[in-house]
């Protein structure tokens, strides 16, 4: 379990994060939605050490994220950015290795490139893996490094807004290959999201964010709600059942 108890994070003296405390189930997916500016990222980043917190605990299975060492705490938690840029002509295959670092230290063994290929197949790449990543689309590109988190096979897997630069189709697939890391292998799955209707379709548990504080949490049924989400994004969100999927009509 990932416990965040009353963690705040400020930028030039303005509040990011106040007082935000939440419980993350292992072995589900956790989806942190909200308008932009609400902190989401911000909060993901504190419970991945990538950003420091202010004041508050962040504690990964009853131990401070503060006082983990680096190498264990990559073999416990990895998370993948919305700005994916690395300065070096790599391909997909080369990418995905990286996933393995914290177990082999560059010098892969025959087990660690049974797990490259295996995130390389999870994520439909085969026959791209030979590419460079400078010659592939937005959205394979995005592919690739989903592919390179699954390869460090961590218990936690946080994910910073997956589905950008993806079409409906990848978008789709992505969120299925995130419901089958946690039903077929127990992971923990929690991304920062937009579309509310991926959260709702997908999700076991959201987590709503707006003006650095959360302000309902839950279920899908209790936060894809009309009077939920006025709350969060000031606007008039009706609910429809789709396919026993409760789906906001926004665009209307």
């Amino acid at each position: 379990m990932i416990e965040v108890k009353n963690v705040s994070k400020s930028y030039g003296g303005k509040p990011v994060i106040e007082d935000v405390s939440i419980r993350i189930s292992k072995g589900k997916v956790t989806s942190f939605i909200g308008p932009n500016g609400a902190g989401k990222s911000t909060l993901l980043s504190m419970i991945s050490r990538l950003l420091a917190k202010d004041s508050g605990q962040v504690l990964i299975e009853g131990k401070e994220v503060s006082s983990w060492k680096s190498a264990d705490l990559a073999k416990k938690i990895s998370i993948l950015k919305q700005s994916n840029h690395i300065n070096l002509r790599l391909t997909v295959r080369e990418l995905v290795s990286f996933g393995r670092f914290p177990y082999s230290q560059g010098k892969l063994t025959k087990e660690d490139w049974q797990q490259v290929d295996e995130a390389i197949a999870y994520m439909d790449l085969v026959d791209l893996q030979a590419k460079y990543l400078d010659e592939l689309s937005g959205g394979q590109n995005q592919r690739a490094f989903i592919a390179m988190v699954i390869a460090q096979n961590t218990e936690y897997i946080l994910l910073d807004e997956p589905l950008n630069n993806l079409d409906m189709k990848h978008s789709v697939q992505i969120m299925k290959v995130l419901r089958r890391l946690v039903e077929e292998l127990g992971k923990t799955v929690v991304l920062v999201i937009h579309d509310i209707n991926f959260a709702s379709c997908y999700s076991d548990y959201i987590v709503a964010l707006k003006d650095g504080k959360v302000v309902k949490e839950g279920s899908t049924e209790t936060i894809i709600d009309n009077a939920v989400l006025q709350d969060i994004y000031d606007m008039d969100i009706p609910i429809e059942l789709i396919n026993g999927n409760r789906i906001g009509v926004y665009f209307k």
